[in-house]
């Protein structure tokens, strides 16, 4: 097997052919069934700092993930090299790794019967004709942008773009062989604000499957200054109980560890607050979280998941309640619950929402704090246990009076999941997950 030169399209049957042949070498060698993920990429990435170009780098590469099955035992093994000996080699050494592996009841592909049979065209592919030259371009006008806005912005932390284009090939010895080429392009802008003796930091940015959609790059350097500026001034509170608006660009991450605790990989190992929850009352009855795979060319859009199977439209919770886990075949099975199609994650989770925006919401929330940043990683999963550090602005009458930092946020987010007022209509749509928004009835702010 030779290297494939060209990424797009065109180039998903010379890898198609990569993995049928990684397919035989598996069966020629004794395995009683095999997978393999082909993944080929390019990209690159301009970083400028204070004027200056900091890096300019492109790169590429391809790697093959193979997993062999001998029986109910499971080896896996992956190389960067296409070259045939290589491929021989790596089937060779998950071979080996299979052989002394436990058997596990569990282990196994899905059945020939589940896996997708049509495949959607999704437009996920649109690559960027963006020289060197003009990357760097595009990250100074931004950077520039930021300085002009402000006299109080004194230093950058850097702008930076990225273009991506890649594809993605799995096959399985049930007969799916199946890719997609795709793409993917950013640009960010981090600045720092200083005035009496206090230096802030605060960033912007945009990210698209189609780079001529990125925002505007002198908009998202204005906007990185506008947040780094705001901040200035700020300082704790006192400890109190009050309601918290999370803004939309964290509002997904509450959501992330929901989908992290349904997630058949904590469920089955029991490291989960919502084991055993399907079928309870988790959200307000008005809320839905709902996954929808095929959206084109979604951030998130898959047309098959990870062990070949066709995603499908669902809902998570309807009405506030857990109709679903987030299920692969594997831990579908220690479950003893069928797959969801969700091997590799949930693509594309839209939460439902009301007509108010983020600055309505603050009129609902009177007194309290909004967050815009988080810091830390303190969330206990098995218990549902939730404290990070946080930095935001302070709220009375419905207006903001202040930024404030160095405080903690606190809760169960058992409880915090029930005592969502409010999803706002200001949806994050350069993230995997859609929400607006979240307005909490009421969490523990820890400061002074």
């Amino acid at each position: 097997m030779s290297e494939v030169q060209v990424i797009g399209p065109q180039a998903l049957p010379a890898l198609q052919q990569q993995v049928e042949a990684v397919l035989a070498e598996a069966a020629r060698q004794g395995a009683s069934a095999c997978e393999v993920a082909v993944s080929l990429g390019q990209g690159l990435s301009a970083s400028v700092r204070q004027g200056e170009v900091e890096t300019v780098e492109f790169n590429r590469d391809q790697g093959f993930g193979i997993t062999l099955y001998v029986g109910q035992r499971k080896g896996s093994a992956s190389t960067s090299a296409t070259g045939e000996a290589a491929i021989r080699e790596t089937v060779a050494a998950a071979l080996a790794i299979a052989r002394h592996a436990s058997e596990d009841e569990s282990a196994g592909l899905a059945d020939a019967a589940l896996m997708a049979r049509e495949l959607p065209e999704l437009d996920l592919y649109h690559p960027w004709t963006i020289s060197p030259e003009q990357a760097i371009e595009l990250a100074l006008e931004s950077e520039a942008a930021a300085f002009a806005s402000d006299a109080r912005i004194k230093n950058a932390d850097g702008s930076s773009l990225n273009t991506h284009q890649g594809c993605r090939v799995y096959g399985n010895s049930q007969g799916f062989v199946g890719g997609y080429a795709s793409t993917r392009h950013s640009l960010s802008c981090v600045m720092i604000a200083e005035d009496g003796g206090q230096m802030q930091r605060d960033y912007w940015y945009d990210v698209s499957r189609q780079g001529e959609l990125l925002a505007d790059p002198a908009s998202i350097g204005r906007r990185a200054a506008e947040r780094a500026v705001s901040r200035l001034g700020s300082r704790p509170v006192p400890t109190c109980e009050v309601p918290v608006l999370f803004a939309a660009e964290l509002a997904g991450g509450l959501f992330g560890h929901f989908l992290a605790a349904i997630s058949g990989g904590n469920l089955y190992r029991h490291s989960s607050f919502l084991e055993g929850a399907l079928g309870e009352q988790l959200f307000p009855s008005w809320l839905t979280l709902d996954e929808r795979p095929h959206l084109p060319r979604g951030l998130g859009s898959a047309s098959f998941d990870g062990d070949g199977l066709a995603t499908y439209a669902k809902p998570f919770v309807a009405g506030g309640e857990l109709v679903s886990y987030v299920l692969g075949t594997y831990s579908g099975r220690k479950l003893g619950m069928p797959s969801t199609a969700n091997s590799g994650g949930v693509h594309n989770l839209f939460v439902s929402h009301g007509s108010e925006d983020q600055q309505a919401l603050l009129k609902r929330m009177g007194r309290g704090l909004l967050v815009t940043e988080l810091m830390g990683q303190g969330l206990n999963l098995v218990t549902g246990d939730y404290s990070r550090g946080a930095a935001g602005f302070w709220v009375e009458n419905g207006e903001l009076q202040f930024p404030v930092q160095e405080v903690t946020i606190a809760g169960n987010l058992r409880d915090m999941f029930k005592q969502i007022v409010a999803v706002g209509s200001d949806l994050e749509l350069r993230s995997n997950i859609r929400s607006g928004s979240v307005l909490i009835e009421r969490m523990t702010v820890a400061g002074s």
